[in-house]
């Protein structure tokens, strides 16, 4: 198949000679593989606070990304001019990063064969500003209509559609047109002159606007609402060891990081992850299989290709307890001579690849929800979470439960805050002995941050026992 010059030249005003001059001049000073990422990204944002709009933008940025890796060495530089004189200047720095033996190498291009994840027709920023606008307002008007108690709202709305070409000198050319949206929404809480509670939710995803017929602004007001209101009556929560339910769907994100980071390639062939140099040894309980899969459609950490041109795949991690492999981009794959995984991600052409996670989660089990709970009779229920953080070299973990609730004689009974979950991935996931059979995913806000990058991911869970974990709280 040849390479067709119309996507070339929509957006970045390119043909197949150019790409080719300017992968040769890449590798006109040594390296042993070099590409090119282009992207042509629109944005848009709408935060409302205090029923009033606050701010409200829109913007371009156009630029490409030149890499040039000879053996461990990478060679990086980019451009905001896609004038030929520019990117040929930032070959040439790229090149002198990554010096080795000069070679100058010529590979026809071929367009890779395409999939569509995502066939979203109309992309947000491609709608009436007014259209999404309303999106904050209804959400606003919601929140603070589902309780006297709410006294304060903040609705943000984010989208953009993002076009990449990516050139390799193994002769290859990828493209792919990425739409993304998202709502989030806060309230805050206070009765009787108490300290304010907060409540968060959102959705969204690699999806148009109808998204939020489905799933209103609405859904996700109200929902922010319930949960500040929920806090109004928590009491604090009780520290000490103890048996943890987490709840299907977010609660993923403790799976997200103190696993998944550890299976990254990077981390594990420099080996400084808890996980490195054990494939095909039992790492968590049996029940546990975990997946990394980024083909999941219009899911926000799917892509039809990775930032290197790789296709995404459904990727097993864990199988029965049982470490299977890593999360590789080209260069790990590369080193640890493996093959490529499509877990190549950037946050833009500002940024060399490394890998990451996409749509990350841990497959149903065969246990019933309710039995789940109904089978313990002490502990803590974890339905949603905030923040964390995670030590990638001995798996160790903090996270904060932003809700959850006393188990008692099998029942949820009072809820409770402040309370955090502090353990040791490997660890926590041997003592994993219930896995519930309502594998959800979550709605679609997950942000992944690595080495000063950030990218769109997904998360998810079933209803999970882990019989041992730490819990810190304030009694």
């Amino acid at each position: 198949m040849g390479l067709s010059q119309s996507f070339l030249a929509e957006k970045f005003n390119i043909t197949a000679r150019d790409l080719e001059r300017y992968l040769g001049e890449a590798l006109s000073r040594g390296g042993q593989y070099a590409d090119l990422y282009f992207e042509y990204l629109s944005t848009s944002l709408i935060s409302m606070d205090d029923s009033i709009v606050k701010s409200a933008s829109q913007g371009v940025s156009v630029g490409v990304g030149v890499r040039v890796i000879d053996g461990e060495r990478t060679g990086y530089a980019y451009s905001d001019d896609l004038s030929p004189e520019a990117v040929l200047k930032a070959a040439r720095v790229a090149a002198c990063i990554a010096a080795g033996p000069a070679q100058v190498v010529k590979t026809p291009l071929e367009e890779a064969a395409r999939r569509n994840l995502y066939p979203v027709l109309t992309a947000p920023t491609e709608t009436g500003f007014d259209v999404r606008v309303d999106l904050v307002k209804r959400a606003d008007l919601a929140a603070r209509g589902y309780d006297p108690r709410i006294f304060q709202v903040q609705a943000y709305y984010a989208d953009s559609l993002r076009h990449v070409l990516v050139a390799t000198s193994e002769g290859s050319v990828s493209h792919d047109r990425q739409p993304m949206t998202r709502l989030n929404v806060a309230a805050l809480a206070r009765e009787k002159g108490g300290p304010p509670q907060h409540g968060r939710a959102g959705g969204g995803g690699r999806v148009g606007l109808e998204f939020f017929d489905r799933k209103t602004p609405e859904h996700f007001a109200r929902e922010a609402a319930r949960q500040a209101i929920v806090q109004l009556g928590a009491g604090e929560a009780p520290a000490g060891e103890t048996t943890v339910v987490l709840g299907p769907g977010w609660p993923g994100i403790l799976l997200h990081e103190a696993v998944g980071h550890g299976l990254e390639a990077d981390f594990n062939r420099k080996g400084t992850s808890a996980f490195s140099g054990r494939v095909g040894e039992q790492v968590a309980s049996p029940l546990c299989t975990v997946v990394d899969d980024g083909t999941i459609r219009n899911r926000r950490g799917s892509l039809n290709v990775d930032d290197e041109g790789t296709p995404t795949q459904r990727n097993v991690l864990i199988e029965n307890g049982v470490l299977r492999g890593y999360l590789q981009d080209r260069l790990s794959s590369r080193i640890m001579q493996g093959a490529r995984t499509g877990n190549g991600r950037r946050e833009g052409y500002q940024h060399i690849p490394m890998p990451r996670m996409t749509n990350t989660f841990m497959l149903a089990g065969e246990s019933d929800p309710e039995e789940i709970i109904r089978s313990v009779s002490k502990g803590l229920y974890c339905a949603n979470f905030g923040g964390g953080q995670v030590d990638i070299t001995n798996g160790n973990f903090v996270f904060s439960a932003s809700e959850s609730y006393l188990i008692e004689d099998g029942k949820l009974t009072r809820p409770v805050r402040n309370a955090s979950l502090i353990g040791n991935g490997p660890e926590a996931l041997r003592y994993v002995s219930m896995v519930g059979r309502d594998l959800q995913l979550d709605e679609g806000i997950g942000m992944c941050g690595k080495d000063g990058q950030s990218v769109p991911v997904g998360v998810g869970i079933p209803t999970i026992r882990i019989d041992r974990m730490t819990v810190g709280g304030t009694r």
